[in-house]
């Protein structure tokens, strides 16, 4: 799940019949330390077929347009997918793997609590965007890519997201590819002038393991170290976009006309 406190500095296979693991079929990309012991249900209220019905107080602050909201959300979503490469080379990678995006099928605009952003629904392979949240193009793109990466390995490697050391590599090559940059990492506390070598690399550390702490409820230590513990493979491990992009940069051109090199 992409966390709203992340897009401002800038994102199963169980079939156990008991409820705690029920609870973890919604695989969040989370950069902030707030740990939710639900596992991310009640961040996506639609997801337990909740609806949302607001306050007087809410309508007068602008509430209770939900519908109007999701149709351009959904508009902006088909925007995106014509327009984006990064958000383009991820759907065709995933076509190349034997999952085809279907953007009506796969692609769900919802309303989610306001600390996030989006997530990836992994029982009903289904990426959510937040409607209430996302309401620029480049926010959706973020979002539909960082969740692609996790759909990706889902279906190509399918990885094991109860498995804690497979959840820490994904999230680890999600803000590889998607989210750390020099700007994200100062924000996060992780570089400074001197220290721009190591800079990137601390920022994906540092995602990476604010997400684990709050999808698996361990402390941060933990966390911490388990994705120290896999980060040299899944931090090479560049597929499918195959660079790491640079904000503000050709990167995401260049990595679209390269994808025939993965074979996608």
């Amino acid at each position: 799940m992409e966390t709203s406190s992340q897009s401002k500095s800038n994102d199963e296979a169980s079939n156990s019949d008991n409820s705690s693991n029920e609870k973890e079929q919604i695989k969040t990309t989370i950069e902030s330390d707030e740990k939710n012991e639900s596992g991310g249900f009640d961040l996506f209220p639609e997801r337990k077929g909740e609806r949302f019905s607001p306050t007087w107080s809410q309508v007068l602050l602008g509430y209770g347009k939900e519908n109007l909201d999701r149709v351009n959300c959904e508009k902006r979503v088909l925007s995106v997918v014509e327009k984006f490469p990064l958000v383009k080379l991820m759907m065709s990678a995933l076509e190349a793997s034997g999952c085809p995006v279907d953007i009506s099928r796969h692609v769900a605009c919802e309303i989610c609590d306001t600390t996030v952003t989006g997530g990836y629904d992994i029982e009903n392979n289904q990426i959510v965007v937040c409607q209430n949240m996302c309401k620029m193009e480049g926010l959706v793109a973020g979002v539909l890519t960082h969740e692609m990466i996790h759909m990706f390995d889902h279906c190509k490697h399918n990885i094991d997201f109860s498995n804690i050391d497979h959840l820490a590599c994904t999230e680890i090559r999600a803000a590889n590819l998607t989210h750390c940059s020099f700007v994200t990492a100062v924000a996060q506390g992780d570089a400074s002038p001197i220290r721009i070598a190591k800079a990137h690399q601390e920022c994906v550390k540092t995602k990476a393991a604010y997400s684990v702490e709050a999808v698996k409820h361990v402390g941060i230590a933990e966390a911490r170290r388990v994705v120290n513990k896999v980060f040299p493979h899944c931090y090479a491990d560049l597929e499918p976009i195959g660079r790491r992009v640079r904000r503000n940069s050709v990167d995401e051109e260049l990595a679209y006309k390269e994808r025939r090199l993965y074979g996608y």
